[in-house]
């Protein structure tokens, strides 16, 4: 039951009791998703469906088998607490035999938000990713400005969509999105997600490059004079 705290305004007192109960239960627990968590498939959907109507935006509906799939796959990323509660969700999907993933369905639970539990997922599933599909480009579509952030810490660019995979299959799941129409219209050039994308070749041309550049420099330092 809530105490009284004169001028203290409810969302004030969310986020203390949100901090409080972390700190009484110490950690998060952020771990590839298994059959232990099918539990939280129809809480999950819900709640994704909730958020996307809070916002305002459109989502593409999953239905809880839909998730549960995720799960046994090993293609997603749960966080719960230590007593089993349901805090965050996050699953991998593949396109185009595996060239492009996308990182989807990034929910956290409302009890628990504001205290950087969609960053640890968005973390999580990209090194997941990146482990079970190291050759492919990661790519994602999102309204959210938080998300974008996040994306480009990660190593994600602006892409436009003729860049992203062309499967239609991926398309397809944009029928449930309240802006489907939108993205008809302009005939998948664009629409009001953005689309950002991590590119593995980009990133060892980059590192390639900076390497030789250290090489390059250490040899003139060799050959200056002392």
């Amino acid at each position: 039951m809530r105490r009284n705290f004169p001028g203290v305004s409810s969302s004030v007192f969310l986020i203390y009791r949100c901090f409080h109960y972390v700190k009484k239960n110490r950690k998060i627990i952020f771990r590839t998703a298994s059959v232990l968590d099918v539990q939280y498939a129809e809480q999950i959907c819900t709640e994704m469906e909730s958020s996307a109507r809070v916002r305002g935006t459109g989502i593409a509906k999953r239905s809880p088998d839909y998730i549960i799939r995720k799960m046994l796959e090993g293609n997603a990323v749960v966080a719960v607490t230590p007593g089993g509660e349901w805090v965050g969700f996050c699953y991998i999907e593949t396109w185009s035999h595996g060239a492009f993933v996308a990182n989807s369905g990034l929910i956290v639970n409302p009890a628990f938000r504001g205290l950087g539990v969609a960053k640890r997922i968005k973390s999580g599933i990209f090194r997941l990713s990146r482990k079970r599909y190291p050759k492919a480009r990661i790519f994602g579509l999102t309204t959210g400005l938080a998300v974008m952030k996040i994306n480009s810490d990660l190593g994600y660019e602006p892409v436009t969509y003729s860049e992203l995979t062309q499967d239609e299959a991926f398309w397809a799941g944009c029928k449930s999105c309240v802006n489907f129409d939108i993205l008809t219209r302009k005939e998948r050039k664009n629409c009001l997600c953005t689309a950002m994308m991590y590119d593995p070749e980009q990133e060892k041309k980059l590192t390639k490059n900076v390497a030789s550049a250290i090489r390059s420099r250490f040899k003139k330092l060799l050959v200056m004079p002392l």
